[in-house]
């Protein structure tokens, strides 16, 4: 049978319309895996916040990671115990340092008594040293030693991990009921109750964080930049 032109036209458009039809199915089939693989663009946040503190220009610097594994943390692999400088132990010196109205132990310079404006509650505390008074005070490692474990402090040296438990700008004297509450927290699960403490108690964390090439997680670094906004000049911490 032969065909006639019409019918033989007619068959080659059929055939091109299902070659294009083919085609964009296939375009639209590649499109669809890619954006099936492809993060959502909340993924791919800016790590840059409109925050221009000194603290808030710090806080840009810290790495955002997940936090690594616990495995292996021990308090003694940071230090055994306070360090001493000139025979005098670290912890006697930031009590002198945050205390006001202090008397020392006659020809020592262990802290006696002192008065301590204490900066996680805002309440006024009495120190006096005792056995069942001396806890009333405790000096709080503001950026915890476990969370540091797991934010980078494990690949740092033993000497480098012995200075930052024993550094003064991670040190500082708190009431020890909050000091216990807080634990090994870090900004994104616990903040001070003194509202008034929370923007210096941030910025402190930031400049120890920096200081000590740690890193930060994403949900600590929206709860930072949330504080920060409330104090837009905040320094660092000397």
């Amino acid at each position: 049978m032969k065909l006639k032109p019409s019918s033989f036209k007619l068959t080659r458009r059929t055939k091109y319309f299902w070659l294009r039809l083919f085609f964009t199915l296939f375009v639209l089939a590649i499109g669809y895996t890619e954006l099936q693989t492809t993060p959502p663009p909340s993924t791919f946040r800016p790590q840059t916040i409109a925050i221009s503190s000194p603290a808030g220009q710090v806080l840009n610097l810290l790495p955002i990671k997940g936090r690594a594994p616990k495995t292996g943390y021990e308090r003694e692999l940071f230090s055994n115990g306070w360090d001493t400088v000139e025979t005098c132990d670290i912890r006697n010196l930031v009590l002198a340092r945050d205390l006001t109205d202090v008397i020392f132990v006659p020809n020592t310079c262990k802290v006696a008594s002192g008065v301590l404006n204490d900066p996680y509650t805002g309440n006024m505390i009495t120190f006096e040293r005792g056995q069942s008074t001396s806890d009333d005070v405790q000096i709080d490692h503001v950026v915890a030693l476990s969370d540091a474990w797991q934010k980078g402090a494990q690949s740092l040296s033993p000497e480098i991990r012995h200075s930052f438990a024993n550094d003064p700008l991670n040190l500082l004297a708190v009431d020890g009921n909050a000091n216990q509450q807080k634990a090994d927290s870090d900004a994104a699960t616990w903040l001070p109750k003194n509202k008034s403490y929370r923007c210096p108690y941030v910025a402190r964390q930031i400049a120890v964080k920096h200081k000590y090439s740690l890193w930060i997680t994403q949900a600590e670094q929206e709860a930072m930049i949330n504080i920060l906004k409330q104090c837009p000049e905040q320094t660092l911490p000397l």
